[in-house]
């Protein structure tokens, strides 16, 4: 857990450099969060900052629990909460704004998101297996094949690849390099894709 923030992605677009290398990024809009709440060592045995992200207009949605954990320094409530290890983190104060000029260019960042969910799947999307024959009469375009064993021990062992449901699962991407950072418009733009659909949320640390 280190420094960084909570965004949501944007899209795909691509950007050319000077020596005229085109190179595709992932537009991000990275905060601004705000400082919920402050660990630290004497209390919770190490320092960390919780940041807010996405206010909630109906309150009455909120639980009780987190509504007192916002209403405590007058905060409105939250969408997304998440913790981050600031090495000056004594330098923010709860309610302070965290924003985009965390990051600068050349940094490189890991990007964590809930993957694009593609419901039941068969094993030569979810797996990349190859199938049976595709001719001679076969019948056995795009199923696994045999997967268990003969008498003994006659069962398929747990693991085995099958099809089943296939995405929508928390993923991480590492070493994403910082293109360009919009401080004006709190976005970074990082080479290649990152998980998720368009608006999905993210979580952007720094390494």
């Amino acid at each position: 857990m280190s420094q960084g923030l909570i965004g949501k992605k944007i899209g795909m677009t691509s950007i050319c450099t000077e020596e005229g290398k085109v190179i595709p990024v992932t537009v991000i809009q990275a905060g601004p969060c705000t400082v919920v709440q402050k660990k630290e060592d004497e209390k919770d045995g190490y320092t960390a900052l919780q940041l807010g992200y996405g206010t909630i207009k109906k309150e009455h949605k909120v639980p009780n629990p987190m509504k007192g954990h916002f209403k405590k320094h007058n905060l409105p409530c939250f969408k997304t909460l998440s913790e981050f290890r600031f090495p000056e983190s004594t330098d923010y104060e709860i309610g302070a704004s965290v924003d985009v000029s965390l990051f600068e260019e050349g940094d490189s960042v890991l990007v964590t998101g809930k993957s694009k969910g593609r419901g039941f799947t068969g094993v030569l999307k979810r797996w990349n297996m190859s199938g049976g024959p595709a001719s001679h009469g076969s019948r056995a375009y795009r199923i696994p094949g045999a997967q268990g064993q003969c008498a003994d021990p006659a069962r398929v062992f747990k693991g085995k690849r099958g099809p089943g449901r296939y995405g929508n699962k928390k993923t991480t991407i590492q070493n994403l390099e910082v293109i360009r950072v919009l401080a004006d418009k709190n976005l970074i733009l990082v080479k290649g894709s990152v998980p998720g659909p368009r608006k999905g949320l993210l979580i952007i640390r720094k390494k």
